[in-house]
């Protein structure tokens, strides 16, 4: 449990090392410590001086074996300065070592040759204590930043009831195998990644979809390791467990995430490094100046560079990006999004173009009802009604088409007879004692009832990615059903917001140019590329970028590989289960343009915290390193050890206090 804290010193490590644990672990050596302080202040000559009692002969040697027991209880420091040395990474640990050994020493010293007279076993004590209290309330701060490997984790439940027969055993949910039968009961969690063999339930997906809506399950359906089970009960073959279930994925993701730096903790670490060597310089200087030139006793010239060395200890310089990117990372798994690589957070910020593929990202992906041109006297609804009434047995993506349109506008349909499917051509049937005709062109023409305005219409009509189906009589032409890809209707407000924050927005397509153009005036896009095969995208991406753009690219993360590689960042939309997607530094599993919003609204608040969070840990060293030397001591400003510890912890404090302010941003608003 100790040693786990020890990264998170050395400016290296993740705030989410220092757990509940660690945090359990300091507060247990704080009570200790503050039990054995109090016969230490007992046998002090400075307090039997004040309070006028009078010491005997042996009460240093009390005060030695006390100070010892108290020092053992720092040790904890010197275990961690140790990894620092090894790692070569100088930081916190290795100043607070420095600060409590030298001190220690010398008292030690001081007690086996008294005419030195630099013994302060209390002062020394007193920091430790401080510091083991600063170190926990450290601690228990990051814990309560967040850990997003844990929260997922938890998303996992102990036990599954495995099914062996017909009896039930329970067992731990780390011994599943992939075909094993689990039952899920109202209320409990989702094992493993299966399909539903038996029951019918809602279930919360929102591990995956960000969403709380429950989402119905029966026979044949997929589930989720971690959904919820919210009624009824569930029986489930397990096809994915362990590392290769959507958890599974999400952790390596997340691990792959936190072994990734911003470059501002890059530059934070150098600054950390270049920080604990001014302190040890200054702390040197500190004992020359005042005990040397100015002549004044040694003990307050070793006191004032134990301070500066506490106070200096650049903990909060090197949390000061970590619990940002900690709790950033948190808050993006719980909204469906997965930084793959930190380090383009700050990339994100600064885009300048965002580049979407259109065919399922902008748009459905999927045959729709654009339009009905009537002829005559029928209306539009009425076209519907026919159409889907000689459709409704039709297993054919258009038929099913018309027939959502006719469900979404609550079209009572007939029933056809004498129905007949014409191979490559439509279908025929009779609906309320009439023959209707549902094809394209070439069925229609064979009946000779179209007339040259008619056929221009219709030529019309068909251009572009546009599909029409002609409803006739055998006496005339009725109505065209016109059919397309649909934009999504979230797009309209996301390309509105991409501008908002002063984004570009372009459209790569396969489509023809006239589909491509109309696309992007009903978005508003600001540049369109048309006729672009899929190995072809990554060239305009390229294009872009030699304009001088900061580029992020969008699209599923199949087709669109070459063209997420080539771009600042590659975004992959729509993953869904399948996190772990090869292509793009950052993968979505909804597939909403939407979150591209939220992703980018995310880097700008997660950048102004680190900016923050930067500016009070350096001006916090600023100000404290010529304030521990002693530099304000004229002016009657005297920074004593166990104050400068305080000091410096309370500063960490406030660097994790500030970054959680992000945990109450609720990008679902955005």
């Amino acid at each position: 449990m100790e040693h786990s804290y020890s990264g998170a010193h050395c400016g290296v490590g993740q705030p989410s090392a220092m757990g509940h644990g660690s945090a359990l672990v300091y507060l247990r050596k704080f009570w200790i410590v503050t039990f054995l302080l109090i016969p230490l202040f007992l046998v002090n000559k400075m307090i039997s001086g004040f309070f006028g009692y009078e010491l005997y002969s042996f009460a240093k040697w009390i005060g030695f074996v006390i100070a010892s027991i108290i020092f053992g209880f720092s040790l904890i420091f010197f275990q961690h300065a140790w990894h620092e040395i090894k790692m070569r990474k100088y930081g916190m640990m290795t100043l607070v070592s420095i600060a409590v050994g030298s001190g220690f020493i010398f008292s030690v010293v001081s007690t086996f040759i008294p005419s030195l007279n630099v013994e302060f076993y209390l002062e020394i004590s007193t920091l430790i204590w401080v510091l083991l209290f600063g170190h926990y309330l450290e601690a228990k701060s990051s814990s309560a930043a967040g850990n997003a490997l844990q929260e997922v984790a938890k998303l996992l439940p102990k036990k599954a009831h495995r099914l062996v027969g017909d009896k039930s055993e329970e067992v731990d949910t780390s011994l599943l195998k992939e075909g094993d039968v689990v039952l899920v009961k109202p209320g409990e969690k989702i094992p493993a990644d299966g399909v539903v063999n038996e029951g019918t339930a809602n279930v919360n997906e929102s591990l995956i979809s960000g969403e709380s809506k429950p989402v119905e399950k029966k026979e044949h359906n997929k589930v989720i390791a971690g959904s919820i089970c919210l009624d009824g009960s569930l029986t489930i073959k397990l096809s994915r467990v362990g590392e290769n279930s959507t958890i599974g994925q999400i952790q390596k993701l997340i691990n792959q995430a936190q072994n990734t730096k911003p470059r501002s903790q890059r530059l934070a670490d150098k600054a950390s490094s270049v920080l604990t060597l001014v302190a040890v310089i200054t702390s040197l200087l500190t004992i020359f100046v005042w005990s040397i030139i100015l002549g004044k006793p040694l003990v307050f010239g070793i006191t004032l560079a134990i301070t500066v060395l506490v106070i200096a200890c650049p903990h909060a310089l090197g949390l000061a990006i970590p619990t940002v990117t900690t709790i950033a990372t948190s808050l993006a798994v719980k909204n469906g999004v997965f930084i793959k690589n930190l380090a383009k957070i700050e990339v994100i910020r600064n885009a300048d173009y965002v580049v979407f593929d259109k065919t399922g990202t902008l748009t459905k992906g999927q045959f729709g009802v654009s339009d009905i041109v009537t002829f005559g006297s029928m209306a539009k609804n009425d076209i519907a009604k026919i159409a889907a009434s000689l459709e409704q047995h039709s297993a054919h993506i258009i038929g099913q088409s018309i027939l959502q349109y006719a469900e979404k506008n609550h079209i009572l349909l007939d029933k056809p007879k004498q129905f007949r499917d014409v191979a490559g051509k439509g279908v025929i049937g009779v609906v309320n004692e009439i023959d209707y005709f549902l094809g394209n062109k070439p069925l229609i023409k064979d009946m000779s009832v179209l007339t040259v305005e008619q056929d221009k219409k219709i030529n019309d009509l068909s251009l572009g990615d546009n599909t029409i189906v002609i409803l006739a009589s055998k006496k005339e032409l009725l109505g065209i059903i016109t059919m397309s890809d649909e934009i999504k209707p979230e797009s309209f407000e996301v390309v509105k917001k991409l501008h908002n924050l002063g984004v570009k927005v372009a459209m790569l397509t396969g489509d023809k140019e006239d589909v491509a153009e109309k696309v992007a005036k009903e978005l508003n896009i600001d540049t369109y590329f048309a006729e672009v095969l899929p190995e072809q995208k990554y060239k305009y991406v390229k294009q872009l970028q030699e304009d001088g753009n900061i580029v992020l690219m969008v699209g599923d993360g199949v087709n669109d590989a070459p063209a997420l590689t080539q771009a600042n960042v590659g975004i992959a939309i729509g993953a869904g289960t399948d996190v772990a997607v090869e292509a793009g530094d950052v993968v979505l599993t909804r597939n909403n343009p939407m979150d591209v919003v939220r992703l980018l609204v995310l880097s700008k608040k997660v950048y102004v915290k680190m900016v923050q969070n930067l500016f009070w840990a350096l001006g916090y060293n600023i100000l404290a390193i010529p304030a521990a030397a002693g530099v304000f001591v004229f002016w009657g400003i005297f920074l004593r050890p166990e104050i400068g510890a305080l000091l410096m912890s309370m500063s960490t404090v406030i660097v994790v206090m500030n970054a959680m302010t992000l945990k109450k941003i609720n990008l679902q608003t955005v």
